[in-house]
């Protein structure tokens, strides 16, 4: 599933390319065309990201509200006017970082016909947006985005200044373990399993500590971490949680088997005390830990 990076790049391309612009809106799927309807013809006036949900805000108090959940994907493309990733989401291409190959230039003449299930397109002047795959797609209102956005927890890649001490407040005041709470998007917007894994690690908690075992100077700084990892992401459009001196020669970014500390490495050593990495399951999903570095 994208985690929150991948959302933000999301709600940066959406405002980059059709930011201010009237929008044709359909459904080819058919799924969403009531939800289409609705939007086509409107002006994209704000788009806005918070953890993994996309609100999209149209002229007339309209949202387009999208959470790709663990198949959606978006996929863009345009003229040679348009500037941005031809792929976000899941499953994605090398992909986030990928700039799109217009093929066409100045012989642009608006999208090609739709391929598969596509749940909604939009098409400005320059360039067009394809959904499919999405858990979430609906037209609301702001008033019902604003009641979504109540009943999710603060968003390290927004960061305002109350975020952190509620952050703090969520976690000491429960029992569950640390691990799960990261995946609780009440008590934190945006972090998926890579995140979990590799923030834990950076961090040395271990994962099956309480919240409310958790010293408080240890769920601040695991709160500035993830931001700062988070932020990173958006940067460089991947999840790189080493630092360069873990990476092979003198690449720019790193193999992709470079990038994380734990994520997916279990079994092998770990990087810096090389006991082997662990994996366990916790609340349906993969777990990953260094029993070594990360003793309670």
């Amino acid at each position: 599933m994208p985690e929150g990076h991948s959302v933000r790049r999301l709600a940066r391309q959406f405002s980059d390319v059709f930011g201010g612009e009237t929008l044709a809106v359909s459904s080819p799927q058919g799924r969403f065309a009531a939800g289409a309807a609705l939007l086509d013809g409107h002006m994209l006036t704000e788009s806005q990201a918070h953890g993994k949900h996309l609100f999209l805000h149209f002229d007339y108090a309209l949202v387009l509200h999208v959470h790709l959940g663990l198949y959606g994907a978006w996929d863009f493309g345009g003229d040679a006017a348009f500037r941005g990733a031809s792929s976000i989401g899941a499953p994605r291409k090398v992909g986030e970082r990928e700039t799109f190959d217009d093929g066409g230039g100045l012989h642009y003449a608006g999208p090609p016909a739709p391929v598969g299930a596509v749940r909604v397109r939009l098409v400005g002047r320059h360039g067009w947006a394809d959904l499919r795959g999405a858990t979430t797609c609906a037209a609301i209102t702001t008033a019902e985005a604003a009641d979504v956005l109540a009943r999710l927890g603060p968003d390290p890649l927004r960061n305002l200044p109350p975020d952190r001490e509620r952050f703090v407040t969520g976690v000491q005041a429960r029992k569950t373990p640390i691990a799960a709470l990261l995946m609780d998007q009440k008590v934190i917007a945006g972090v998926g399993n890579v995140y979990r894994a590799e923030v834990l690690f950076r961090q040395r908690i271990d994962p099956l500590l309480p919240g409310s075992s958790l010293p408080r100077k240890s769920a601040e700084m695991l709160w500035d971490d993830t931001a700062a990892v988070m932020g990173d992401g958006v940067r460089d459009g991947r999840i790189i949680t080493t630092p360069p001196s873990y990476w092979s020669g003198d690449a720019a970014l790193p193999a992709g088997d470079e990038a994380h500390y734990v994520y997916k490495r279990q079994g092998l050593p770990c990087r810096v005390c090389a006991v082997p990495v662990a994996l366990a399951e916790l609340g349906g999903r993969k777990l990953y830990w260094c029993p070594g570095c990360q003793e309670n």
